[in-house]
């Protein structure tokens, strides 16, 4: 578990999703197979959870800040399944 940047793929993924760590391929390299799978069923919980929370249409920040969470935690879960097709994992 100490693999996951901030400690665990929950940490990880919240830090992503708020911008504060950029992901890359060599991001999940010294990941193994189950520690990429628990990533990628917290990203994807995540992802369930930011768009349960629905904004008021007329709050134009909550609903920017909302699309750009989504859009981290997307292209970290793309860059993600490219590395294990890549890997054949």
């Amino acid at each position: 578990m100490g693999n996951f940047i901030g400690g665990s793929a929950y940490s990880m993924t919240q830090q992503v999703a708020e911008g504060f760590t950029l992901v890359t391929e060599r991001t999940f390299r010294r990941l193994n197979r189950g520690e990429l799978d628990l990533l990628n069923m917290e990203i994807e919980k995540s992802l369930r959870t930011i768009r349960s929370d629905q904004p008021a249409l007329d709050d134009t920040q909550a609903i920017q800040k909302r699309n750009r969470r989504i859009q981290r935690l997307n292209t970290c879960r793309m860059m993600l399944r490219t590395f294990r097709q890549r890997r054949r994992i």
